[in-house]
């Protein structure tokens, strides 16, 4: 017999990691209105300040896949699939990073017909593509290209750099990094079993969304695709 009074410690992980969230939601909105208050001045710190910025999303990034992973588990989340034009979708995602690409001196282009549109949980992806332009920015030497295109009835949106690239195991044994834990590194690969989970979300049919990852850019560095039915 279950005690009433017995909290479920998952339950109350899952109700910090919200409240976190919110909180630092606040926070990056506050961080935000400084920046460009700053960026405007041309003062030295804006440069610090667009770093502090980039961190404190990083965290909000985490704390976002944790308290959806949490949901999957539960089977409490579903994808809530509209139609969106991935021109607006994919500019939403890069202008908070807006001032980042400025100090460090990054070009984000973005490659996509303006009249391309496709059936997606606009907050699930966006988490998705948000983490790998956070990682992105951080490798990254000076390019991210993102890419969005239709193949074969399947909505991809590729996000490549011009950094080191994947690690040649990660590229050689993708399912053991999405979804094994590396000890050693002291790398959970959160972001890859978040992006895989999300993908796996979106169905048609007998097909399920996944993604893909190699060193094939064009730019010399790593290169995400998430395919979508």
């Amino acid at each position: 017999m279950t005690d009433r009074n017995t909290l479920d410690f998952s339950f109350i992980i899952a109700s910090s990691v919200h409240d976190m969230k919110n909180s630092l939601s606040m926070l990056l909105h506050s961080l935000d209105e400084v920046n460009q208050e700053l960026s405007a001045s041309n003062l030295p710190i804006a440069e610090r300040m667009a770093t502090l910025q980039y961190e404190a999303a990083r965290v909000n990034n985490d704390l976002v896949q944790l308290l959806s992973l949490y949901k999957i588990k539960e089977d409490i989340l579903s994808a809530n699939i509209d139609e969106h034009f991935l021109a607006d979708f994919l500019e939403e995602q890069t202008v908070r990073y807006a001032p980042l690409f400025e100090t460090r001196n990054t070009a984000c282009k973005v490659d996509c017909d303006l009249d391309l549109a496709g059936y997606f949980d606009r907050d699930l992806v966006g988490g998705v593509i948000n983490n790998i332009l956070a990682n992105a920015i951080r490798y990254s030497k000076s390019l991210i290209r993102i890419h969005a295109y239709e193949e074969d009835g399947w909505l991809v949106i590729r996000i490549e750099d011009d950094g080191a690239g994947f690690p040649p195991a990660m590229i050689q044994q993708p399912q053991a990094f999405i979804d094994g834990v590396d000890f050693d590194s002291g790398s959970t690969h959160l972001g890859l079993y978040f992006a895989h989970r999300i993908a796996e979300l979106h169905t048609q049919g007998d097909r399920k969304g996944y993604i893909q990852l190699s060193n094939d850019s064009p730019a010399n560095g790593g290169r995400f695709s998430i395919w979508l039915p």
